[in-house]
């Protein structure tokens, strides 16, 4: 769920000093986008002078979200202002390289701690667009459209105009409709191909494409070992996000549903494409799933964003304390990000496999 679709809007900062223009003039950027067909690089230790790594570039994406992303030389002063896009840059070694994060709404990812404390963190929201450009940036990743548009950071057009190339994750656009006031509609189901392919983008861009295939290897065989040995088929699981008044569950087709679908059991909202729907609590105990999904948020913008309080809301009010997997204390606690389409859904995938394996929901 993109946070800023639920929470308080951020003003965009006023326009920045020209002398930026010189700053970042060495990247020459013709637009961004959504996972496309890029130039190969090579793979190089992090760090050193951009000058000195240029086999492979420019790299250029042809359809990255709907516009192409051209890249100059390997990016030295990158700013990730989502905390998937910052992840996914800290697990392939890139924390020198990086100038500042925004936009956290967990702890960072067990193991990545010691690389993400050299990076700065420029907001726990949406940091201004003039906090990013004093930071000289050269390259900007997002994983929302949202980010990169009006109530984010800034609209992509005003890094281009500066000649800072940006990159969307395909995650939030390949099949997506994000026209409407909510968190979007998917046309089609989203799958781990696209995750992968986010990681595979990064990787060529920052010329590290061998770092890129040993981390989808290692998604990979994690999916693989924890949906082996069993059979879900018959579970059923409910994903609540956030929110106790209108509870934003998951619909069919996003990251959740991803979950769903590697382990074969079924989301009892999968008969909406909508990425995160209002549900009523009466509704919601009509389905009855076996399993609660429950989102354990750090961030403070919804009511029973924390695992206690959704837990404490969900057995002492008269509508839900009745439910299968209330009755039975059937819950599963996920951070925000490993509900979200990053490389936490894979962690998504294993915690909730072996719930309902310890429930006694395998076949």
């Amino acid at each position: 769920m993109s946070p800023g679709r639920r929470g308080s809007p951020v003003p965009l900062a006023q326009p920045v000093r020209s002398a930026v223009l010189f700053l970042t003039g060495a990247l020459l950027l013709t637009a961004t986008g959504c996972g496309a067909e890029t130039t190969p690089a090579p793979d190089r230790p992090a760090g050193g002078a951009a000058g000195k790594a240029k086999a492979g570039y420019p790299v250029t994406l042809d359809d990255n979200c709907g516009r192409p992303v051209r890249v100059e030389r390997a990016p030295e002063r990158a700013v990730a202002l989502d905390q998937g896009a910052a992840e996914i840059m800290l697990s392939l070694g890139l924390a020198d390289r990086m100038v500042g994060t925004g936009t956290w709404t967990d702890p960072v990812l067990k193991g990545l701690e010691k690389e993400n404390a050299k990076v700065p963190r420029l907001a726990d929201r949406y940091p201004s667009f003039e906090k990013v450009l004093d930071t000289e940036p050269d390259f900007a990743a997002a994983s929302f459209t949202y980010t990169l548009g009006k109530g984010g950071v800034a609209a992509r057009e005003r890094f281009e105009e500066l000649g800072v190339p940006t990159y969307l994750s395909p995650t939030d656009c390949v099949g997506k409709d994000n026209s409407g006031d909510g968190d979007g509609v998917r046309v089609r189901p989203l799958t781990m191909e696209t995750v992968y392919g986010e990681i595979r983008d990064l990787a060529r861009i920052f010329g590290v494409r061998e770092r890129g295939e040993k981390l989808v290897a290692e998604l990979k065989a994690r999916v693989t070992k924890a949906t082996s040995g069993g059979s879900f088929e018959d579970a059923t699981v409910l994903y609540w996000f956030a929110n106790s008044e209108a509870p934003y569950m998951a619909g069919c087709c996003g990251a959740p549903g991803i979950v769903s679908r590697e382990l074969g059991a079924k989301n009892v909202f999968d008969d909406t494409k909508e990425e995160w729907p209002q549900i009523n609590w009466e509704t919601v105990a009509d389905r009855d799933p076996d399993v609660l999904v429950i989102g354990d948020l750090t961030r403070r913008s919804q009511s029973a964003e924390s695992a206690a309080k959704k837990i404490e809301f969900l057995e002492s009010d008269p509508v839900t304390r009745s439910m299968t997997a209330v009755r039975n204390k059937r819950y599963v606690l996920l951070s925000g990000q490993a509900l979200n389409p990053t490389i936490r859904t894979v962690e998504a995938v294993e915690k909730v496999a072996a719930a309902l394996r310890s429930y006694g929901l395998a076949k």
